[in-house]
């Protein structure tokens, strides 16, 4: 007899068939690698800023591993809830742990990482601007960065099903704003895509700062990002999906950086995108008829 995974955890002595206290595990485990490549990754972010101080040989190295070590905790973070659902043990330690991971892995190391490689080692500017006051910006977009991210993680444990401006299909789920997993990936694939060397020229740290406070904004918008919570890998796929995932897998094994970088960006734009297609349909529509005036009473007599 088959049976699903879900039923193979049932505690055949719980009269309410809830699934084994085991079960439970198996998504913190996955939570627990997001903590530790978030760590991890804040610990490359150090040992390459010292190294590169030093004038060390391949210290870009370390922002490689840096950003490669948040964008395999996106990954995680996508398998923890899926299997929590797969497997009936959604619970609210679960949940409160997973935004806490996300605090960590996903809001201070990509912020951490952010100002190291975009800030920290750029050469004096000229007077137009000057190096501490484009510091200072450093700080304060970063902290932002991590700020909007937190917020936004909040704001997503206290509302239970939130409407997004401009809402889609009724048969689609939606995140309302930009998740913090899908931040921090983009500044992961920017540093990965950019060889990892931190940046010297004053001008392109000022761009890495505005895409920042983008990044930032978009967080705590309320803009419609699609989530793909109804994708259910047990189900049989149609060919053009197998096509889709086999070519991602494909451009993502021989061509990693652009390819990681293409995928984020794309999902960032997509928001943006759906924001603007929104409003100009709304401007677009015809407006409906207006009522005719009442016309005067005739009074006899």
């Amino acid at each position: 007899m088959n049976m699903s995974l879900r039923e193979r955890l049932i505690d055949p002595r719980s009269p309410d068939r809830r699934p084994r206290r085991a079960a439970y595990a198996l998504p913190t485990m996955f939570t627990a690698g997001n903590v530790f490549l978030g760590f991890y990754a804040m610990i490359e972010v150090f040992q390459g800023a010292m190294d590169f101080q030093s004038n060390a040989v391949n210290a870009h190295l370390h922002f490689q591993t840096a950003a490669l070590a948040i964008g395999w905790a996106v990954f995680l973070d996508g398998l923890d809830g899926r299997i929590a659902r797969m497997t009936n043990t959604v619970s609210e330690f679960g949940r409160e742990m997973d935004s806490l991971a996300d605090v960590i892995t996903f809001g201070i190391a990509p912020a951490v990482l952010a100002f190291a490689w975009g800030i920290q080692f750029i050469q004096p500017p000229t007077d137009l601007i000057t190096l501490d006051q484009l510091r200072r910006a450093g700080y304060f977009f970063s902290f932002l960065f991590l700020l909007c991210g937190a917020s936004r993680l909040a704001r997503f444990n206290i509302q239970k099903n939130p409407i997004p401006k401009n809402p889609g299909r009724p048969d689609r789920k939606y995140f309302v704003g930009l998740p913090i997993p899908a931040a921090a990936a983009t500044v992961a694939a920017i540093v990965y895509a950019a060889g990892s060397s931190p940046l010297r020229w004053w001008g392109f740290s000022a761009a890495w700062l505005g895409l920042l406070g983008v990044l930032a904004l978009l967080m705590v918008s309320t803009w419609r990002y699609p989530s793909f919570k109804d994708l259910n890998l047990l189900q049989p796929r149609s060919f053009i999906s197998v096509v889709i995932v086999g070519s991602a897998i494909y451009l993502i094994w021989n061509f990693s950086q652009a390819a990681l970088l293409a995928i984020t960006a794309s999902y960032v734009l997509t928001g943006i995108v759906l924001r603007i297609g929104g409003i100009v349909r709304r401007r677009m529509r015809p407006s409906p008829p207006q009522p005719a005036p009442p016309q005067p009473e005739h009074q006899i007599g």
